[in-house]
């Protein structure tokens, strides 16, 4: 919903931000009976999610056939056919995207319906099922384009004409060809395909953890989570820089949006740092970094940890216990680098008599964060995301009666479950398109091609091969969403990562860090435009002090690929500790070198050195850490020295 946050005398127009940087918050605003039609459908898709996760799912099939014909019906309703269409009149909805609105419903619909008839005729569609399957894929495709950007449809596009053209296609991509038919049948007919896998993780629990987290923002957790940073925080060397971190972690744990996270704590953030003398460039980073990690921070990381546990086979709270670490790393080390760049300025943070006292938030909205610790001791007690997710969501409205400020009346309570149906389109369209490349690529065989590739390509290296894995990673980040890179790498990368002796879950946590950060990485850096969008920066050079900022999320994938004692994998809790220092010292290292201050103002031969001691660090091994923790030592060591030569000629 549209806010305005007004700071330095200067009004933000938050809903303005996201639309311009986040194209899923592009979406129109109609009036009168549609708007009221709109609203129904949205808290209807919520309402049908909650009531089956809590009271049963479907059979697979028809639960993912409701959800689709939910998320294509409400694309084309609220999302336009293009930003040009947008900006002239934000209020109408064109009489065509209403018939493509009730197609997209009717494709779905058709599947539940006709579910046992097409059971029986499996393998032999009928003409009609091949128009219905035909027309299923145009409008996914489109519904994705409206929502997340033109991308992702060109590379569904590619790998399905890569299937009808096989025949033609040179050396080892050379398949026999399919034909129309079988591959309409393919994606539309069965689980292979749109309703495959990812979709029905996003059927299952991601929707309910993302009604969760709107939820959650109803009762006004956003303010507390602000409030509880600045209490911490705010009065230290770079007070609001570290605010930020902190706001924007807790933030992103329940979100999943690097832009959205971005944007709603920015408006906040940013302008304080710049209050206290941070740079404009340097304050968007901070947030664009620091928002963008919520995706790997447990206990809610984004949708594709989620599919991750379904194509690993492996329990969630797997992987949000393997992802801890890494991601407390990562925080820890923006929060560093912040902190040097503060001390580096001699950046000041709040006075306290301005900042909020502990005791007095806790005391107002804590019980808040009950929901949240209900969520984690469902998860480790082994209950499964969906169970876990839907009495998260009870939890939360019911804690949220205990305090009027924080009560959920019927009309806050619709207005979450709208907002909850909203925000899971653009995961829904992804998983249901990243699902045809899935298709495509079992029918094919083209995923054993591509590791096998990529082993070629790196020579049988392992870091090679880690490194070519990083590169596509963040190529495909820059125009994908963050699940549908993941789904697509993990089918065809993660193989290859597999057969060089690499963890299978430390090969997907690598490629999804990798996705994540590209949200960072010039030239397409949606998350620091958007900063920079609040800040007032270049949007380059914010986009690359983010990348320096996190530094860490390059280093941190590299050092659990190739030895997974930081994910608790196949470790003793020695060996583990070992590695956490060694990695906190390898990414101060790094940092110190990037920023150019540690205790005082690296000199180039200092630099130099911090970065042998960073890639030193990044080399498991007793002799390479032991040799990185010395040389980070002489370092300190001498500006040590000459700081105290500094003082006595003072």
């Amino acid at each position: 919903m549209a806010e305005n946050v007004k700071t330095e005398n200067k009004e933000i127009d938050v809903q303005k931000l996201m639309e311009q940087y986040d194209s899923e918050s592009r979406i129109r605003r109609p009036l009168g009976i549609m708007a009221i039609i709109i609203s129904i459908i949205a808290i209807s898709f919520s309402a049908f999610q909650f009531y089956t996760g809590g009271f049963g799912l479907l059979l697979a099939l028809k639960q993912r056939a409701f959800h689709l014909a939910f998320t294509l019906c409400l694309a084309f309703l609220i999302y336009p056919g293009s930003k040009k269409s947008f900006d002239k009149n934000k209020e109408k909805i064109p009489f065509l995207d209403i018939i493509l609105a009730i197609l997209g419903a009717g494709v779905c619909y058709y599947l539940v319906v006709f579910y046992d008839a097409m059971v029986i005729r499996s393998g032999l569609p009928s003409t009609l099922d091949l128009i219905m399957g035909g027309l299923a894929i145009i409008l996914v495709l489109e519904a994705t384009r409206r929502i997340i950007g033109s991308a992702l449809p060109i590379v569904v596009t590619v790998f399905l004409l890569y299937s009808y053209f096989g025949q033609i296609m040179p050396g080892f991509f050379a398949h026999r060809g399919y034909s129309l038919e079988r591959i309409i049948e393919h994606l539309y007919s069965g689980t292979e395909g749109i309703f495959g896998i990812p979709l029905g993780v996003s059927a299952s629990f991601v929707f309910l953890f993302i009604l969760f987290g709107a939820v959650l923002n109803k009762t006004g957790m956003g303010k507390f989570f602000i409030d509880v940073a600045m209490a911490v925080a705010g009065h230290t060397t770079g007070g609001p820089a570290k605010v930020a971190v902190i706001a924007s972690g807790f933030m992103g744990s329940i979100n999943g949006s690097s832009v959205a996270n971005t944007v709603t704590t920015g408006s906040f953030t940013i302008p304080l740092m710049k209050s206290i003398g941070y740079r404009k460039d340097f304050a968007g980073a901070v947030e664009a970094a620091a928002s963008t990690g919520g995706q790997i921070l447990p206990p809610v990381m984004g949708a594709a940890a989620f599919v991750m546990a379904e194509f690993l086979g492996i329990p969630y709270i797997r992987i949000a216990a393997a992802a801890v670490i890494p991601a407390v790393i990562y925080y820890i080390a923006v929060m560093t680098m912040v902190h040097l760049e503060a001390c580096k300025h001699g950046l000041k943070g709040l006075p306290k008599e301005q900042l909020p006292k502990l005791g007095k938030v806790v005391k107002a909205r804590g019980h808040l964060i009950i929901p949240i610790i209900g969520l984690v001791y469902l998860l480790v007690r082994g209950y499964t995301p969906l169970f876990s997710a839907f009495w998260a969501i009870v939890m939360s409205l019911a804690i949220s009666m205990v305090k009027s400020e924080t009560r959920l009346n019927l009309k806050k309570l619709g207005e979450a479950f709208e907002d909850g149906a909203k925000s899971a389109l653009g995961v829904a369209a992804a998983c249901a398109c990243a699902g045809m490349v899935v298709g495509a690529v079992t029918l094919t065989g083209l995923g054993l091609k591509i590791a096998n590739g990529l082993v070629m390509l790196g020579g049988g290296n392992l870091m090679l091969t880690l490194f070519f894995t990083m590169i596509a990673s963040i190529l495909l980040g820059m125009g994908l969403p963050t699940t549908a890179k993941y789904i697509i790498l993990s089918i065809m990368a993660a193989p290859a990562l597999v057969d060089l002796g690499v963890n299978p879950l430390a090969a997907h946590l690598f490629i999804l860090y990798f996705g994540v950060i590209a949200d960072l990485t010039p030239p397409v850096a949606v998350a620091a435009y958007a900063g920079a969008g609040i800040s007032g920066g270049n949007s380059m050079k914010t986009g690359f002090i983010a990348v320096r900022l996190a530094v860490a999320g390059f280093m941190i994938p590299f050092l659990f690929a190739l030895d997974p004692g930081l994910l608790f994998i196949d470790s003793t809790i020695g060996h583990t500790l070992l590695l956490i220092v060694t990695a906190l010292a390898g990414v101060l290292a790094l940092g110190a070198a990037a920023g150019g201050y540690l205790f005082d103002h690296t000199r180039i031969y200092e630099r130099v050195i911090l970065i042998i001691s960073a890639l030193t660090l990044l080399t498991p091994g007793l002799l390479t850490d032991s040799v990185g923790i010395a040389l980070l030592a002489v370092v300190i060591l001498v500006q040590k020295m000459r700081i105290s030569k500094k003082a006595e000629l003072a």
